[in-house]
């Protein structure tokens, strides 16, 4: 039996463990990035781990997040995190240089290579034939200090794409088609793997649009082949002697398969709230618009800024619609510029933001009241874009730009002819904006500012773990209800303390004070409880705060990893019918908790206010079993390096 393109890389990397879905293995990394708003937390546990130069092959730091300076906060991170990189060999990506995962993927990826990044969407690497992973924090800090990363093998599911788009149906419609077919949460333990006859037509920033929104199922990550077109796109960037072909065998196997035929698809839309929440723009119907917001990781890229351009070349949008536009990179800036395009999107009224995350993350850009906001981006979450009441659709480039021009929102297809964008031959490199380490052994200084406090750190698991069922909450909550992530609280990700004041507040405003009150508990949620971002700062926060388990039906992948990395026990019920025999303020027990977590893959919580038992299950390794123990992957690794 031949082997797919996830085995393939896996097996190349494979530290530890069999290559069987649900198996924990552990793999090496070849790269990994970070970006500003994880990447200060991410350092300073680097440095705790007291390695002193980083083992990959490259590591880069990216500030693309933490952009607006309205305080010293953000600036001062911003040099902490260029003086850390230097001293201890990782690239710094300047604040202007671009968003991470655009610019990874057109200088530093590279196919059959493994990268760990600390955000979410760093799946978007998947578009070059990366296995590219996104983690916590501390899980990268490990990683290029020379550690592996530990992962459950995931099962492979095939996307099996049939013919090619027809014209305005993007690949931003392919993906919103695969979030309608298999639900946010459709993705959990798997790698979806793309392959048929369909993706000889897309090119590699059209495949990298459909990797990073495979985030949003929940996915390990998602994953191209690497053909000709990843070697023509290298090619263009210079690069072309880090192609490597990748294909996967002919008789692979797999473990699911579904089928999108790309010639019936339509411009498509997710709805409030949910990127799963799809319709076609034609059923949904022309609803008026507030704002149009295009660009983010998803997005970005030059090919989406040209057929934006296009679309608004010689016209006006219309008076009553804000439209922002942040070009992925300053590669692709540089290019709009010297072409003309960028004086097209002025021109038409559109206001250019500068290459970084932006209003995808709720830094700045915030809707109006009740506004509709139409964006390229990944996620709709419900206050993610800083207004709690506007109605955010995520939408194609093309809807984008022609629901701007129209006023409400439009299916691109009633324009007429469509702007037909060929890929460049050769972008414009210049990578003056990357700022190489120091050479090894020269000193450099490593500036803090007044904003970074001490995170923190778990002890040794107690034998009898107790407290206050401290908040109930409900399905699909996300990282931005657990850690909310607004342009106010962003310049703070160095200061848990501080942070922790907000935890869970989108949910409930006195959790905090609750929590301390109480000195520490349990946290009760639904299904798929932490999608969403991947950061640690939805884990650190409730540990400030003496969370000692959150007790879920069901968790997202990188929240279970985070919470197990601080020492916090991840547990889910064994019949989701006893969520509903806790209440908020019940009083919560787990004798023997040592032994019971050594002993298997189940435990007995005792609900001393109803005097009930309930059982649960933890599922974790070995591995991650000692991790708990010991308070978490930071003191486990100390423990280990003695």
């Amino acid at each position: 039996m031949g082997q797919n393109l996830a085995q393939k890389i896996i097996g190349d990397h494979l530290i530890s463990g069999e290559m069987k879905a649900g198996e924990e293995i552990s793999i090496r990394i070849d790269q990994t990035l970070t970006q500003d708003s994880t990447g200060t937390m991410a350092y300073l546990q680097f440095e705790a781990i007291g390695i002193p130069r980083v083992k990959t092959k490259k590591s880069v730091a990216y500030i693309d997040h933490n952009t607006l300076q309205a305080g010293f906060e953000n600036a001062d991170d911003h040099k902490y995190i260029q003086t850390v990189a230097s001293k201890h060999g990782i690239y710094f990506s300047r604040p202007g240089n671009g968003i991470c995962h655009q610019v990874q993927l057109e200088r530093f990826g590279a196919p059959g290579m493994t990268l760990l990044g600390s955000d979410s969407h760093t799946p978007t690497g998947g578009g070059i034939g990366m296995l590219a992973i996104g983690a916590g924090g501390l899980d990268v800090a490990v990683a290029m200090g020379g550690g592996p990363y530990y992962l459950m093998m995931p099962r492979v599911c095939k996307v099996n794409l049939k013919g090619s788009l027809k014209p305005w149906v993007s690949a931003k419609d392919i993906i919103l088609e695969v979030l309608r077919v298999l639900s946010v949460k459709g993705g959990v333990g798997k790698v979806i793997e793309y392959a048929g006859e369909g993706i000889k037509s897309l090119t590699v920033p059209e495949r990298a649009t459909i990797t990073n929104m495979g985030a949003e199922l929940g996915a390990t990550t998602s994953i191209f082949p690497s053909d000709e077109v990843t070697r023509e796109f290298l090619k263009a960037q210079g690069r072309e002697a880090d192609w490597t072909e990748l294909l996967p065998d002919t008789d692979a196997a797999y473990e699911e398969e579904i089928e999108i035929d790309l010639t019936e698809l339509r411009p498509l839309a997710a709805q409030p709230h949910s990127p799963d929440n799809v319709a076609s723009v034609a059923e949904i119907g022309k609803i008026k618009v507030d704002q149009v917001a295009i660009g983010s990781c998803t997005n970005s890229s030059y090919m989406d800024m040209m057929k934006v351009a296009k679309i608004l070349k010689g016209k006006t949008v219309k008076p009553d619609v804000s439209l922002v536009i942040s070009p992925g990179s300053k590669q692709v800036l540089t290019m709009l510029a010297k072409n003309g395009a960028l004086a097209d999107m002025v021109s038409a009224g559109a206001r250019i933001l500068e290459s970084a995350c932006g209003p995808c993350i709720g830094m700045g850009q915030a809707p109006a009241s009740n506004a509709v906001s139409l964006r390229t981006f990944n996620r709709n979450f419900e206050g993610r874009s800083g207004t709690a009441s506007a109605r955010v659709y995520l939408v194609s480039p093309e809807v984008a730009a022609a629901s701007a021009v129209e006023g409400v929102l439009t299916d691109p297809r009633d324009l007429g002819e469509a702007p037909v964008i060929e890929m460049p031959s050769s972008f414009e490199i210049d990578d003056n904006m990357v700022i190489a380490p120091a050479p090894e052994g020269k000193e450099v200084e490593v500036v803090r500012g007044p904003n970074i406090k001490p995170f923190p750190i778990n002890s040794e698991m107690a034998e009898r773990v107790e407290g206050s069922a401290l908040i109930k909450v409900g399905d699909n909550i996300t990282t931005d209800h657990i850690m909310p992530s607004n342009a106010k609280l962003l310049p703070f990700r160095s200061n848990i303390p501080y942070l922790a004041e907000f935890c869970l507040t989108p949910c409930d405003a006195e959790f905090p004070k609750r929590a301390k009150e109480s000195g520490g508990g349990f946290i009760i949620g639904g299904s798929n409880y932490g999608q969403g971002s991947s950061r640690e700062h939805a884990a650190l926060a409730p540990l400030q705060l003496g969370i000692k388990g959150v007790l879920a039906k069901s968790f997202a992948r990188i929240h279970m990893a985070n919470l197990i990395n601080s020492g916090i026990i991840p547990m889910t019920f064994q019949n989701e019918e006893d969520y509903d025999k806790i209440d908020e303020g019940d009083r919560l027990e787990i004798e023997n908790a040592r032994e019971q977590i050594k002993a298997g893959d189940c435990l007995t919580i005792r609900n001393i206010t109803k005097n009930t038992d309930i059982r649960v299950n933890i599922s974790v390794s070995g591995r991650q079993t000692d991790m708990l123990l010991a308070g978490g992957l930071l003191n486990y690794t100390r423990k280990q390096s003695k």
